[in-house]
């Protein structure tokens, strides 16, 4: 049958409901608060919660806020109260319980409840990208998403000051409401169509390095801010480069004092959460699972100690695609790394094919060399320059031509 949580301060209660439904053959699982439910679901998900709404360290309103926005609301959910109002009732299924019973709760509303909860669909769908809110339990996330939410109403325009191993693109995602448009301009090529700013009407725009536009690029980003009013948009720009580097670089100054005069955020790495990073990628594992894109699989204490002990110079996006990457080669359910460790990125081992064209082979392998020498200083871009012997403004040309990101200026050698 089901497994379902049940979720209640009072033992008498969570005894009293867990032998009913045991005795109709449902797999109970008891939690005596919302940190224990917590740690429930992020093990795994169950077919269904009854969630009290009255808890002493967090009420179940909430914990199902927390939940919805953490696209951990794929079971239904129904809540249960003694000093229940009518507004409170609407805002639960507002929020996504599809359901409302009040204690003393009679037998044939139990089971009417749990029997039309296991027969309907989730009421919201797991979202395809995770936000800060997705990891509630690591203490740095939790302050930076607090940090962002004071800002969010105070500019359209938020500017993060990034490193190399940097989470912008996570944070960006987390002030998307669900459903709405979004759009990274890094995928684009070329100056930016004004036009289809219509069409992304209150959505959100993301730029994961600033540095690295050409001219016309930079001259439609000044367009692009000129309309995120008019079209009700917010834009995430992720720098490398502070304001006397983007100058010394001949940006156009008008621009560079435009973005940098709006709200300037500087945001961890994931060098600086090392020790959250097994949290991290448990997670992360826990919502491929859920969104169906990898089976069953969890990780070995050994597989954490690995991924907390690598440096990801990449960031966030590097983190998740190389746990996506183990989950689905993985053949069985727990993850066992071979016995080289994690593995290589492609472009540090794959050698440059002798059927490609000369131009395509040329930039394969200048490709691989930047990458190589990108890791090695870790994305210092001074002494990427001293070693290659590129000027500066040519090299950030260059890394834009092969579709790679430096890390952010450093001054020590």
């Amino acid at each position: 049958m089901a497994k379902i949580l049940i979720v209640d301060d009072e033992i008498g209660i969570r005894e009293l409901l867990s032998e009913i439904l045991r005795d109709e053959g449902h797999d109970v699982v008891l939690a005596e608060d919302a940190a224990a439910a917590r740690g429930v679901r992020g093990a795994s998900c169950p077919d269904m919660v009854l969630l009290d709404i009255w808890m002493p360290d967090t009420d179940g309103i909430t914990l199902l806020k927390e939940w919805a926005a953490a696209g951990q609301l794929t079971m239904p959910v129904v809540m249960m109260s003694g000093h229940g109002t009518i507004d409170t009732a609407v805002e639960a299924t507002r929020i996504g319980a599809i359901d409302y019973l009040e204690k003393p709760i009679a037998l044939q509303k139990l089971l009417s409840a749990v029997k039309r909860g296991l027969q309907r669909q989730p009421a919201i769908p797991v979202p395809t990208a995770l936000s800060l809110a997705a990891f509630h339990d690591s203490a740095p996330l939790r302050d930076l998403h607090r940090r962002l939410r004071q800002v969010a109403g105070q500019s359209r325009l938020i500017l993060l000051q990034t490193g190399p191993g940097h989470l912008a693109d996570l944070v960006a995602r987390s002030l998307q409401s669900p459903g709405t448009p979004w759009l990274d301009l890094g995928t684009l090529s070329g100056v930016y169509d004004l036009a289809r700013l219509a069409t992304l009407q209150g959505g959100q725009l993301y730029l994961s390095a600033l540095e690295q536009l050409s001219r016309p690029q930079q001259k439609s980003l000044a367009s692009i801010v000129d309309r995120l009013e008019r079209y009700d948009l917010r834009l995430f720009v992720a720098s490398s480069s502070n304001r006397e580097e983007l100058l010394a670089a001949e940006w156009d100054h008008a621009l560079v004092e435009r973005l940098f005069s709006h709200m300037l955020m500087g945001i961890p790495t994931l060098a600086d959460i090392r020790d959250e990073l097994p949290g991290l990628a448990c997670r992360i594992l826990r919502h491929l699972v859920d969104t169906k894109e990898v089976p069953l699989r969890r990780f070995t204490p050994a597989t954490l100690s690995q991924l907390r002990r690598r440096d990801w110079y990449g960031g966030y996006s590097e983190l998740y695609a190389t746990i996506r990457n183990l989950a689905q080669t993985s053949t069985e359910e727990e993850i066992n790394l071979p016995d080289g460790g994690l593995p290589v990125p492609d472009a540090m081992v794959s050698p440059v094919s002798f059927d490609l064209p000369l131009r395509e082979a040329r930039e394969a392998f200048e490709r691989m060399y930047f990458e190589h020498h990108l890791r090695l200083e870790r994305g210092n871009i001074t002494r990427l320059a001293q070693k290659t012997g590129l000027e500066r403004t040519h090299l950030y040309r260059k890394l834009r031509q092969l579709g790679l990101h430096g890390g952010r200026h450093h001054e020590e050698s």
